[in-house]
């Protein structure tokens, strides 16, 4: 750039005072095409897998798509698919069953992740004593239109009031702060496809300015239909057959997918103090628009992609030399990759001449662009890279795109799974997210800071399972034996505690003392009833709903 943005001299300025900006990680949730928990995510990013359905004639006739635009030649039955979205556990969350089927799917899978997030974190909300934020958004609500409006049966027996408060985007953080006692700041966040990464800025700030002390930010995104797909046109963002292939010479064009995640976050300082598990560092996030100044209203920006990076790299206080991987927005279109990377280029070329020492990738090639939550995807992915020290492959690309010179700028295609090397320095990454109108985000990650090893505990450890119901009591004593035999670094006592506190107490109840994670596991696949106990409860805690 020909100059930098018109704060950085005052941001530069207010870094030296070390006020200590960097927020913590301490969950991550999703559900992405192809993947249910996190881990399965992961697995499949570092496996180079793309997640895109191809539906059959079949498939989309019974979703309603009509068969002359089926058989349209330029009509793509692709998509990030997300599988068993129709699913939802009313009861577990106090839903009467016509309350359930007039909630926007969007709104349901956005509950169920917002519950697991803060359980993987280790936190149980009724027992946290401070606020507790959520920060989110949602892609455009079809459910209503597709689903509800036409069936008479519902509109006749709900208010009218009911049907947008099931469905809109105004209530989806609302709710599920309702549900599951969040007291923090409840906001929706709608900036397009940059709007969960736009969340976690404002989840950032929030606990930056202590409005709250652990926040949840993210996004979800649900088409209806579902099995659907789209009908290409020559000059638009959709690709022609149905594949992303982010910064290659082939790339054509993006493909919609589906899927939700939340982060997650707390004050580096305070979960250093509390114990929390930090998965990464988020040392500094930026948001700005682009202004006038572009070809045209949906068009990106080279400027504000350019501002809004060197302002978060100015944020976090970071050489961006020392930075290895950028996880792009990528959308794989001629028209946005090339402007994205010299957006890159400018902002990293005000502090280094290196050439291609960073790797960069899109997840998008493997999932589809989950708008609304597209980019807390990405965020989800990098974080995960920095928590294994590995980075993943940026799959379907052929050849450079030729209208980026990769040779010459910071850059080059992370095109295989490597493991992630460091001079000395803590690996460091960035993250961008550029939504349709000019609303950009960007962020700028650390892998975590060492953790001490747990101090000296008793030998004998009791492990403890609560549930509503007893088919969720075997579910999750088959998750927890899996658990200890998937973690070798697992400390007993650290989970013991983690299931004690940072659990809710539910009517069933199961427990076990053991020694070692082995043993634990053992008892818990074989049900060893004379060391498995069950116990029922007449009451539980405060109800969800």
């Amino acid at each position: 750039m020909s100059e930098s943005t018109y704060s950085e001299s005052h941001l530069e300025e207010d870094l030296d005072a070390d006020r200590g900006y960097d927020i913590a990680v301490i969950g991550l949730a999703g559900r992405f095409p192809g993947a249910g928990p996190i881990e399965a995510f992961w697995r499949n990013l570092i496996q180079g897998v793309e997640s895109i359905r191809f539906f059959t004639r079949e498939e989309m006739a019974a979703a309603g798509v009509d068969a002359k635009l089926l058989d349209h030649p330029h009509y793509v039955n692709a998509g990030g698919h997300l599988d068993e979205a129709d699913l939802f556990d009313s009861n577990f969350f106090g839903f009467y069953p016509r309350e359930a089927d007039i909630l926007d799917p969007q709104h349901r899978i956005f509950l169920e992740v917002a519950w697991e997030a803060i359980e993987r974190a280790g936190y149980n909300p009724d027992a946290y004593n401070e606020p507790i934020g959520l920060f989110a958004g949602m892609s455009m609500g079809s459910y209503i239109y597709f689903n509800l409006m036409r069936n008479r049966a519902i509109r006749e027996t709900v208010q009218p009031y009911q049907l947008p408060l099931s469905s809109d985007k105004d209530f989806l953080t609302t709710r599920v702060s309702y549900k599951l006692n969040l007291k923090g700041p409840s906001v929706d966040v709608q900036t397009a496809c940059s709007t969960s990464l736009v969340a976690v800025h404002l989840a950032c700030q929030s606990l930056i300015n202590y409005e709250c002390d652990m926040a949840l930010a993210g996004g979800v995104s649900v088409r209806i239909p579902q099995k659907s797909g789209y009908l290409y046109q020559e000059g638009g963002i959709l690709s022609p057959d149905g594949h992303c292939r982010p910064f290659s010479a082939d790339a054509k064009g993006t493909v919609s997918g589906e899927g939700a995640g939340i982060v997650v976050l707390k004050r580096l300082e305070d979960a250093l103090h509390d114990g929390d598990t930090i998965y990464g560092v988020i040392k500094g996030t930026a948001i700005n628009n682009d202004g006038a100044g572009k070809v045209g209203y949906t068009a990106p920006s080279v400027d504000g992609q350019a501002k809004v990076i060197a302002n978060a790299q100015v944020l976090a206080g970071v050489d961006p030399a020392s930075i290895s991987y950028i996880e792009a927005h990528g959308t794989g279109t001629m028209l946005g990759d090339p402007i994205e990377i010299e957006a890159l280029s400018h902002a990293f070329r005000e502090h280094t001449d290196k050439k291609q020492f960073c790797a960069i990738g899109s997840v998008k090639a493997n999932i589809g662009h989950l708008d609304a939550a597209a980019g807390v995807a990405g965020l989800i992915k990098t974080v995960l890279a920095l928590h294994h020290k590995q980075i993943p492959p940026s799959i379907n690309f052929t050849a450079p795109n030729p209208q980026i010179d990769f040779e010459n700028s910071p850059f080059y295609v992370q095109q295989r799974l490597s493991h992630w090397m460091t001079d000395g320095l803590p690996r460091r990454a960035a993250v961008s997210s550029f939504g349709m109108g000019g609303a950009n985000a960007h962020a700028v990650l650390e892998e975590a800071p060492p953790r001490p090893d747990s101090g000296p505990s008793r030998a004998w450890q009791l492990i403890t399972l609560s549930t509503r119901t007893p088919a969720a009591m075997e579910q999750a004593t088959d998750n927890l034996a899996a658990h200890f035999r998937q973690h070798d670094d697992l400390n007993l006592a650290d989970a013991a505690y983690t299931l004690k506190v940072g659990r809710k107490t539910f009517k069933h109840r199961r427990m076990l003392v053991a020694r070692g994670r082995e043993e634990a596991a053992t008892i818990l696949e074989t049900r060893d009833a004379g060391r498995l106990f069950d116990a029922m409860e007449e009451f539980e805690g405060r109800p969800v709903a």
